[in-house]
């Protein structure tokens, strides 16, 4: 009899759910992708109905239910660093401990309130660093691995090495806090003007606009760090033990002013702040990666945490030959947590087998919900939309001819993606040849800053023609360089300093993309296509067909594919309301 288990993250960033059966991932996603709300942290209630919907099963169908962290353990921390701050720290512990009180400490009566009186199994809660470690080594192709995760804070840890051999799964070393990777990013993340927990890829992306004049400050005065890549951080900088704010006036002083006001003009300082940190980080990583080879023996390395989306420093590991092959969980912060404690559950509580495989068991990260045909003709016939409905051959050699001229497509084709990336699923295509192509989907489409760069689809088979990679890079989390012959050619995905956040498409993970793509090529010669997330600044990735829509009519998108319908803007009888459209989402 089937085994099913379904693991939770909720109640701190990236509410999400995950079911695995017999230890195959049936269904993942992320609450605010149906809520609407960015980073929802509440619990995931719907991504929970998708999960069980998707598998078929009620709630009492359920073998066990396991929570991605300790809640207690973390209150621990909470309670331990206030007497190691009180009383300078009371207003921090103030405001805490109305939400801990009301929520964080009733986590098990939450979840067995949410999951009903169906539900009468039991309910484990599995270490916040093991989630993202089981998360990244379980779904790899490898028999055996090291395994780094890299976060803010998990209960105690800030990251962790970790050897995963078969089933087996063990953390055998950790970094505590309050001394963090993950919180030094997000300090200057939040010094920068940028929302912590949402801007640090906003930072990755300004860093090659400035240089790293502020870095040898960083290793000076703020952190001590050894050659294993552990770091002990000045705390007399920082504030984020003790009060509101991530930064301090000491801080401030040392830099040469306050935070930058969010939404304010970005100064060649603030570049070059983001260029120090950045690569201060890249090396802390390196230094990491070299140190988990020495300590395992280990020839593969898999990745998670937060800063596993640190991509940059991710393409460094790589180019420097540091392990064979990289394996970095797309859900990489919290969300990927909830497939982690599931995946644990299965391996360890309930001692279910791993099988080898060759390929990842993430089936390209396309694990969310598809758009009903039925579903998709009704929202299309209440708004009065016109459209034409096409087989797929004839569909990829039209919106081949579409990007030629340059149009910009809007493209939902079947199962949603897992994690903060977009994979041809849910996206937003372009021609990456045009030159005008990065900004016009930045300011016209996204309605975000202008710096951000965009990543590159390729056909996996064409990705050395292009960029330089040692392997695959299915999930978009490997930065390479553009092959110096092609930056030219490919200006709208080649950044300022030649890099490119690269995603190579199979078709065995998305073969309606991958068709596409080798329309693109058949059309044009280019096997590349530019590939950014579809939805607007502040928005989270549109889910269902009733979100395209009203993202698309509400942007400056040229063509939108649902499934098999194809919708362009020029054929609409009617325009949207875009002033109320960004007015519903905040700024990021």
């Amino acid at each position: 009899m089937s085994k099913l288990v379904l693991g939770l993250s909720a109640y701190y960033h990236d509410s999400a759910a995950a079911l695995v059966r017999d230890g195959e991932i049936v269904a993942a996603a992320q609450e605010e992708r149906f809520t609407r709300v960015k980073h929802d942290r509440n619990f995931p209630a719907h991504a929970v109905d998708y999960c069980l919907k998707e598998a078929g099963i009620g709630r009492k169908d359920l073998d066990l239910v396991v929570y991605y962290d300790k809640p207690l353990l973390t209150f621990d921390r909470l309670l331990e660093t206030y007497l190691a701050y009180a009383p300078r720290g009371f207003r921090s512990f103030a405001a805490a401990m109305p939400v801990w009180i009301h929520e964080k400490l009733r986590i098990p009566d939450a979840i067995d309130e949410a999951l009903g009186a169906d539900y009468g199994g039991r309910i484990d809660f599995c270490l916040h660093h093991l989630s993202h470690a089981a998360s990244a080594f379980y779904p790899s192709p490898f028999e055996s691995a090291a395994v780094l995760t890299m976060d803010g804070v998990g209960e105690w840890s800030t990251a962790t090495l970790g050897v995963g051999r078969g089933k087996d799964l063990k953390l055998v070393k950790e970094i505590r806090f309050p001394h963090s990777l993950g919180l030094l990013y997000s300090a200057f993340t939040y010094y920068l003007g940028f929302k912590v927990n949402s801007g640090e890829y906003k930072v990755m992306g300004l860093a090659p606009y400035g240089q790293p004049k502020y870095k040898e400050l960083i290793t000076k005065r703020l952190i001590d760090v050894k050659a294993d890549g552990s770091l002990h951080m000045d705390m007399s900088y920082f504030n984020y033990c003790a009060g509101l704010t991530m930064t301090n006036g000491r801080f401030h002083d040392l830099f040469g002013g306050g935070p930058r006001s969010p939404e304010s003009k970005l100064n060649q300082r603030d570049m070059d702040l983001a260029a120090s940190i950045q690569s201060v980080t890249e090396e802390i990583m390196l230094l990491l990666a070299r140190h988990a080879r020495k300590e395992t023996g280990e020839k593969n390395l898999c990745l998670a945490g937060g800063v596993a989306l640190n991509c940059v420093g991710n393409g460094l590991i790589m180019r420097e030959q540091v392990f064979d092959k990289l394996f970095i969980q797309p859900a990489a912060g919290d969300a990927g947590g909830a497939l982690g404690a599931a995946l644990f559950g299965w391996h360890h509580q309930l001692d279910g087998p791993r099988a080898p495989r060759t390929r990842d068991a993430l089936k390209g990260s396309l694990l969310g919900p598809a758009c009903r045909r039925d579903d998709v003709l009704a929202a299309l016939q209440a708004g009065g939309y016109q459209y034409r409905e096409l087989a797929d051959a004839v569909l990829v050699k039209e919106l081949a001819e579409l990007l030629d001229k340059q149009q910009v497509i809007g493209l939902v084709r079947g199962r949603m993606e897992f994690g903060p990336r977009a994979l041809g699923s849910r996206s937003i295509i372009g021609d990456p040849r045009a030159p005008d192509m990065q900004k016009k989907m930045n300011l016209k489409i996204k309605f975000r800053e202008s710096f951000r760069p965009f990543a590159p689809a390729v056909l996996e088979a064409d990705a050395g023609k292009y960029f330089g990679l040692s392997q695959d890079s299915p999930y978009m989390l490997l930065v390479g360089p553009v092959a110096e012959a092609q930056r030219s050619k490919l200006p709208a995905v080649t950044h300022v300093d030649h890099s490119a956040r690269v995603q190579t498409v199979s078709k065995d993970d998305n073969p309606f993309f991958h068709s596409l793509l080798e329309a693109f090529k058949a059309k044009t010669g280019c096997s590349v296509l530019v590939n950014t997330s579809f939805n607007v600044r502040g928005e989270p990735i549109v889910c269902d067909a009733s979100d395209a829509l009203r993202c698309f009519m509400n942007t400056d998108m040229d063509a939108l594919v649902i499934e098999n319908f194809l919708l362009l803007k020029s054929e609409q009888p009617k325009s949207g309301d875009r002033e109320k459209y960004l007015k519903e989402f905040a700024p990021d």
